[in-house]
């Protein structure tokens, strides 16, 4: 495993990263909504890295994880720019962009930001809008509940309390960042992978983005029994085979 290290920044909290440094094209891992950079996708892709020869890179958003800050102050655009961070000085040369919920969010963004360093891109149930259309899916009574308290809850097993306090301001600073509602000008090979018993955002979102993607070279992969995280041993196996795939495509193609 690689040793944790820390990403100072000026008048920014420092973030924690974990990386290895090989041959490009190098994988980053992006985390979900208030998750870490230790969970079993982020582990699998770094044995898979090591053992490839490949760069990788896995860090923890602001405020969340290893790197300082408060979780409770973080908007989608904070941990936009912390992406955007660890790609302009952690990595050199175009990587492969792994976004995992939140992440595939985030990956699509920072693509946008930074297309020449992002030579393809693999989405797990990619949740590119899924904060605002939640809020937007509630009732009329409970969306003005949620704007007059500041915060409502959404239910998640993922959670130790069985649901998550969103806070309405994050939202709110969301829809900012919304894709779906038109083009989006990406190029890059794209492989979407999303389970279709995923209950917290649905396997359609991800059909979505493949419809609303610019490039050509675009795949779904839909696990028929795999949930929101796929983090089972079939589902690894399966996610490593993607990038594995991708990384000889994309390997290739500079070849030629």
């Amino acid at each position: 495993m690689s040793s944790i290290q820390f990403l100072s920044r000026l008048f920014s909290p420092r973030l924690a990263y974990r990386r290895i440094s090989a041959q490009n094209p190098g994988v980053v891992f992006l985390s979900g909504y208030n998750s870490n950079m230790n969970g079993e996708k982020a582990l699998a892709l770094e044995a898979f890295c090591c053992s490839a020869g490949h760069s990788f890179i896995r860090f923890d958003y602001t405020g969340c994880g290893s790197s300082e800050g408060n979780f409770e102050d973080c908007l989608l655009g904070d941990w936009k720019n912390d992406v955007l961070t660890v790609l302009d000085n952690l990595t050199t040369g175009p990587q492969i962009l792994v976004g995992s919920s939140m992440g595939g969010w985030l990956m699509l963004l920072v693509s946008l930001a930074r297309p020449e360093k992002v030579a393809g891109m693999v989405g797990i149930a990619t949740a590119a809008d899924y904060f605002v259309s939640a809020l937007r899916q509630l009732p009329p009574e409970l969306r003005k509940e949620a704007e007059v308290k500041g915060q409502y809850k959404i239910s998640s097993k993922y959670s130790a309390t069985g649901d998550y306090t969103m806070k309405y301001a994050f939202v709110k600073e969301a829809e900012e960042h919304c894709l779906l509602q038109s083009s989006i000008p990406i190029s890059c090979p794209m492989r979407l992978l999303h389970g279709m018993k995923d209950d917290v955002v649905p396997w359609q979102n991800s059909v979505r983005v493949a419809e609303q993607l610019e490039s050509d070279d675009v795949d779904i992969i839909l696990r028929k029994n795999g949930d929101h995280r796929l983090s089972q041993p079939d589902d690894l196996k399966l996610l490593v085979t993607v990038i594995d795939d991708l990384m000889k495509k994309l390997t290739k193609k500079d070849q030629k």
